[in-house]
């Protein structure tokens, strides 16, 4: 009964921050879908880790290096390099450009290992509440089930997705678990953005 009442006052809590920066605004539909030619490559942000390989050159390569606090990283030779705001591509063009002074025609490729820079937040009647991971083509539905799925409080069927615009503005959307079941609204189980914000009521 304690962790309900515990459950119930921390999502109480969330709720009336979210409620106050929404407040006024009608829940819209999902947002449509980018298509295909729309779509932009991932852009390396902090916390991110990459693996850097240099072809026939394995003392230059790198298993696994991650994205410090301060956009950059540290490459033998070329000493910090900016990847935090440039797509895997970005990256290898400059460091093909750094490492071209010290082996001839190097041919490097870049790899994310780990998307940490870009999250969603699923607070309330999840079984792991917090921060997730947002991976390629994430979902509502993904994102509640990485957070360990719905609890026995939840109600599937009032899911809410509130979005940050950079203007500072604030849209709501809305998901039902028992209607993308019933396949009257799979639009519903919309793609999320990086900051999204999905609160699971009781």
């Amino acid at each position: 009964m304690q962790r309900r009442n515990w459950s119930r006052a921390r999502l109480a809590g969330c709720l009336l921050v979210l409620a106050t920066l929404a407040c006024g605004r009608p829940v819209q539909p999902p947002p449509p879908e980018p298509s295909g030619v729309e779509k932009t490559p991932y852009v390396i942000g902090p916390s991110d880790v990459l693996a850097i390989t240099v072809w026939k050159n394995p003392e230059l390569s790198l298993s696994q290096v991650p994205v410090r606090p301060d956009g950059r990283i540290s490459v033998p030779l070329v000493n910090d390099v900016q990847a935090a705001g440039v797509t895997t591509d970005q990256l290898k063009q400059v460091l093909t450009e750094k490492l071209a002074e010290y082996v001839t025609a190097p041919e490097v490729s870049v790899v994310v290992l780990q998307i940490n820079s870009r999250k969603v937040f699923v607070l309330g009647e999840v079984l792991r509440p917090g921060a997730v991971p947002l991976v390629h083509d994430m979902r509502v539905l993904d994102a509640i089930s990485v957070a360990g799925g719905f609890n026995q409080y939840a109600d599937k069927n009032d899911v809410k997705v509130i979005r940050r615009a950079p203007s500072g503005g604030v849209t709501e959307y809305s998901f039902s678990y028992g209607d993308f079941v019933m396949g009257t609204k799979d639009e519903a189980n919309m793609l999320l953005e990086s900051g999204d914000t999905i609160v699971v009521t009781d």
